[in-house]
């Protein structure tokens, strides 16, 4: 497998991202992760989504660990500081899932609270859905689990047609314009420095069409029987969504009817908030998951 590496000077003095590597090999492949807060906190597992990386969460952090939480925020295959396989067919739906529920495997991790966004959760619900017992709770933010089922809404055909066709990926600038407050250009720069060209872009360029729009697609019977045990999953479920992300709109109700731990959940609606909504208030999102977290068993 031909597997790229981003130099460790593209991560230097990235604005608000002050956080130790850690690493973790699977096979040929080494995954980075953020670790931060007490060994003995209560683990709250970040998952990003696309084309971000875990710096998505450096807002986030601070908050949680105040609050005695222990913060694992991975960097998917392809992304960030983890391992960069060249070849797109190397990036399935299956195995992000199956590179994510190793990684948490190997670290053993238990009594999660999931914090999950856009392909975050169409990852991290699959981890739910797979080994329920490892999981305490689930916070929900702007993300779904696709079967192809019902029509991707317009929004996503159009990402999905753009993701494919525009000559450079412009990664910074596409998290930029799906936020819906202004983004620094330091920041932008930030969710760049992981892709120091094309080759590096693999991961990001397949993601779009690993997004199961059709009822045959090679996911959508797997995500079918996820569904099929998130319809009894009773532990806590919430969901916080922003209110200005055209492509999940109207995904956080279906989560809250689908799901029986969603049943009587303070489901929260964050104002002037885009699809990536850690962008846009991730201090805000701390702090609604730290009460979360307070409030159930």
């Amino acid at each position: 497998m031909d597997i790229l590496r981003t130099p460790d000077e593209r991560f230097a003095n990235l604005p608000g991202y002050a956080f130790s590597p850690n690493y973790l090999d699977l096979g040929e492949l080494r995954i980075h992760y953020v670790d931060e807060g007490p060994r003995d906190g209560a683990i709250v597992l970040c998952l990003h989504g696309e084309p971000s990386w875990s710096y998505l969460y450096r807002t986030m952090i601070p908050g949680l660990t105040a609050a005695g939480l222990r913060v694992i925020a991975p960097d998917l295959v392809g992304f960030g500081r983890s391992d960069k396989p060249v070849d797109r067919a190397v990036y399935t739906y299956q195995r992000h899932v199956d590179w994510m529920a190793a990684f948490v495997d190997r670290l053993d991790l238990q009594a999660i609270t999931l914090f999950c966004q856009d392909w975050g959760g169409l990852i991290g619900l699959r981890l739910v859905a797979d080994a329920p017992d490892r999981f305490a709770r689930v916070v929900a933010s702007n993300t779904f689990l696709p079967t192809g089922d019902q029509p991707a809404p317009p929004a996503f055909a159009a990402w999905q047609a753009f993701s494919q066709t525009v000559p450079e990926f412009p990664v910074g600038n596409i998290v930029s314009r799906a936020c819906a407050r202004p983004v620094d250009a330091g920041v932008i720069a930030a969710y760049d420095a992981p892709f120091p060209d094309e080759r590096y872009k693999a991961g990001a360029r397949q993601f779009p069409l690993l997004v199961p729009t059709r009822p045959d697609d090679p996911a959508s019977a797997a995500n079918r029987a996820a569904w099929e045990r998130l319809r009894t999953f009773t532990r806590p479920f919430l969901t916080a969504f922003g209110d200005a992300d055209p492509i999940t709109r109207g995904a956080d109700r279906l989560l809250q009817a689908m799901i029986p731990g969603a049943s009587g959940q303070p489901h929260t609606t964050i104002a002037k908030g885009g699809h990536f909504i850690q962008e846009d208030a991730g201090p805000e999102l701390a702090t609604i998951v730290a009460a979360f977290i307070a409030s159930t068993p």
